[in-house]
């Protein structure tokens, strides 16, 4: 079976089962945050000084911590079905994705509709800390 990264982890028998596991460990890891969101692809963690995304193992991408003076906006799309947030960095030029694809790069999360929510929250926390 392939392992989509927005899938739920409705296969029983692999090793989605451990990463619902470790979704839940890594929010206690960030008492401190403002924001905490476990996202499909990653949880971002908003805190005053900094964003940070922890990637989930299947992810292509690494952990990252981008600091808030590097931080000039946030790229957010609710989508129909899955959304995304990419955090836009200062000397960086954002993925703009296609036609019908969402941007994929190491500074983007995507979120299903249940975490629309989580999402705007971030959203709102990133740009309330961003350089004017």
């Amino acid at each position: 079976m392939i392992d989509l990264p927005w899938s739920s982890g409705g296969d029983t028998d692999g090793p989605d089962e451990g990463d619902a596991d470790d979704g839940a460990d890594s929010m206690g890891d960030h008492a401190d945050a403002i924001v905490v969101c476990a996202f499909q692809d990653g949880t971002l963690a908003v805190y005053d000084d900094r964003a940070v995304i922890e990637r989930v193992e299947r992810s292509k991408f690494d952990d990252g911590t981008i600091p808030a003076e590097e931080i000039r906006g946030v790229d957010y799309a609710e989508g129909i079905t899955i959304g995304y947030l990419q955090i836009e960095r200062i000397g960086v030029e954002p993925d703009v994705g296609g036609v019908l694809s969402d941007p994929v790069n190491e500074n983007t999360v995507h979120f299903g509709r249940g975490d629309r929510e989580c999402a705007r929250e971030a959203r709102d926390a990133i740009l309330s800390r961003t350089r004017a």
